[in-house]
């Protein structure tokens, strides 16, 4: 009976979302399907496998992610036909709403999923929980730079003896932040997952799993990961506006290469970022070999989020991790040094599954 019970509190949750959210407005089967749909494609009968009173089915937790999203905001009922709103397009109180919600339906999920007695569930691609799911309860703790003094001084929220002070103003980095933190949380909801600026990490905090955003200019927690980990890149930072900075690579034939962000002109504006390069690495913690450490380093801000995004973007994080588990199959620490596109300022996630978004690879591919 364990197995039953925990397996409908979620497809009572779902229906009750359905029916109960918003009293005033009706939201059939068929409604909801379409709306979520544009996700990816949903049916009536898919929906009602997962809302079933006798032998639901679990859904993916890409799946309650849109669930979180659509019924984090009365906009979504707006007008027919009912729609789900990007996670861009959410404020600040409705993405609390969503990180809120997918955390309960994601606990919900496990709790069903983790029944005694329970046979294991087939491996699909949908039943993946993802790249940044953590299979161990422990705590997760995301590394930022803070912004030098100097910008902070020039920015009117950053000065903490002002009544509009906000904290989060300070931070460097901040959109790969907000992009990664609500996903890693609503990933893994039996984990405290924090935020810390690198100067405030409490020894304690070196010694959970790591994820460290941002480049060597201002978060000295990467500069000291360098010196400890073999890493097969070594980051030079921009000592100042007209230096780009770059990646300087070891590469198989003992040679060594730069890989520096593309700038360009326009004519209001001197430099423009056209293409930055990216660092993305996991492996042990060297704090806490039981751990982990994951890297997204970027030499500009929008590099940092784009090597976040192949990760988060539910458009290629999919086959994004199945191209690092097939790569990387069986390597306690790996590397990818990736191109960023930028599109009118816009971040182009990379796809590394085309091999001209990967710049260099570690281990080196010996097929």
């Amino acid at each position: 009976m364990a197995v039953v019970e925990g397996s409908h509190r979620l497809a009572h949750r779902l229906r009750a979302l359905r029916e109960e959210c918003w009293p005033d407005v009706p939201i059939t089967q068929g409604d909801l399907a379409d709306a979520l749909s544009a996700d990816k494609p949903a049916s009536v009968p898919l929906l009602s496998s997962w809302e079933s009173r006798t032998k639901p089915k679990t859904p993916p937790l890409h799946r309650l992610a849109a669930y979180a999203t659509f019924f984090a905001t009365r906009r979504s009922v707006g007008e027919r036909p009912y729609r789900l709103l990007g996670v861009d397009e959410l404020t600040a109180d409705e993405l609390r709403r969503r990180e809120e919600l997918l955390a309960e339906l994601a606990e919900l999920r496990a709790a069903g999923r983790r029944a005694p007695g329970r046979a294991p569930a087939r491996a699909t691609s949908d039943d993946d929980p993802g790249f940044w799911y953590f299979d161990d309860p422990h705590d997760i703790t995301i590394v930022v730079a803070q912004l030098p003094r100097d910008m902070r001084e020039r920015m009117p929220y950053a000065d903490p003896a002002k009544p509009d002070y906000v904290e989060l103003y300070t931070y460097a980095d901040l959109d790969a932040l907000i992009e990664l933190h609500g996903h890693i949380r609503a990933l893994n909801p039996r984990s405290q997952v924090r935020f810390r600026i690198a100067s405030e990490l409490s020894p304690d905090d070196y010694t959970t799993h790591l994820v460290l955003l941002g480049g060597v200019d201002w978060n000295f927690v990467i500069r000291e990961l360098q010196d400890r980990v073999d890493l097969p890149v070594e980051q030079v930072g921009r000592h100042h506006e007209s230096e780009s900075g770059g990646f300087i690579a070891s590469l198989p034939d003992g040679a060594q290469r730069l890989y520096a962000p593309v700038l360009g002109t326009s004519p209001d504006q001197p430099d423009v970022l056209h293409e930055d390069v990216a660092h993305f690495y996991r492996g042990p913690n060297p704090f806490n070999h039981s751990r982990t450490v994951t890297v997204c380093n970027g030499m500009y801000g929008r590099g940092t989020l784009g090597v976040v995004r192949t990760l988060t973007d539910v458009r290629f994080r999919d086959r994004n991790f199945r191209y690092l588990k097939t790569r990387f199959a069986g390597e306690a620490a790996y590397s990818v040094l990736t191109r960023v596109l930028v599109v009118n300022g816009q971040v182009v996630t990379p796809d590394w599954n085309q091999p001209g978004s990967r710049l260099l690879e570690w281990p080196v591919s010996t097929g």
